[in-house]
């Protein structure tokens, strides 16, 4: 019974902790990099993730958010670590970050679900690339990162097909489209609806999405397409 207890305690341990994290931010990749691979070079060229170096926070509060970001966040400080790791063309560094490192963390109420926004802020984070929520415990093994993975490697190869198909339809207006799509993989929603309006101004679909406090990215992308392609502009 005591080496039972003992072996729970160390795998609650912040190093044990980190370890996991660790090795689901790898597992993460290698499923997105697994899931992708297959594609064209055209599309595999503008999955942002794999363009360089990301930095990955692993920010701890009621929920693990894990958050990667093309953006310079400044060096690690005091207690604060970081971890660097490599799988084929995605190098990453992992910092942690928790109440006792970030104290504003700790004011963050996550009792009626993940305050995704809220950490950002904290972090100082403007843009990402993704954003997960895990569950402590359960859900912070390889198993689940698996499927999470695979499944932001499938959104973002759906959405750099949708663009490349927006801008071959979309004639005159492939500097928009640009735009728009660079603000997709950062995480810009508002700005993909002001682009998406510009591109296609006469749609009442696009413009009634545009409109929205907070449109869903795929919506926009899929209405925007519907757009160009001519299926329901209203002159």
């Amino acid at each position: 019974m005591t080496d039972r207890t003992t072996d729970a305690a160390a795998a609650h341990t912040p190093e044990a902790m980190r370890a996991a994290m660790a090795d689901y931010v790898r597992a993460v990749h290698q499923a997105y990099l697994s899931q992708s691979a297959g594609q064209p070079p055209g599309v595999r060229g503008r999955l942002a993730l794999l363009d360089g170096h990301v930095t990955v926070a692993a920010a701890g509060v009621r929920n693990l958010h894990v958050v990667a970001t093309t953006e310079r966040l400044a060096p690690p400080t005091g207690e604060e670590v970081a971890v660097d790791d490599e799988l084929g063309p995605l190098r990453w560094t992992l910092r942690f970050f928790d109440p006792v490192v970030l104290p504003a963390l700790g004011v963050i109420d996550e009792s009626a679900g993940p305050a995704s926004a809220q950490v950002r802020r904290v972090l100082g984070i403007a843009t990402h690339l993704y954003h997960l929520i895990v569950q402590p415990g359960g859900q912070l093994t390889t198993h689940h990162a698996g499927p999470a993975g695979a499944g932001l490697a499938a959104e973002h190869v759906a959405a750099a097909r949708d663009f490349e198909a927006i801008r071959a339809h979309a004639r005159g207006a492939e500097a928009l489209v640009d735009e728009m799509e660079g603000a997709a993989q950062a995480g810009l929603v508002r700005a993909q609806a002001l682009l998406a309006a510009a591109i296609a101004p006469r749609d009442e679909g696009v413009e009634a999405l545009a409109r929205a406090g907070a449109p869903d990215p795929t919506d926009l992308r899929r209405a925007l397409l519907a757009a160009v392609r001519g299926e329901r502009v209203r002159a």
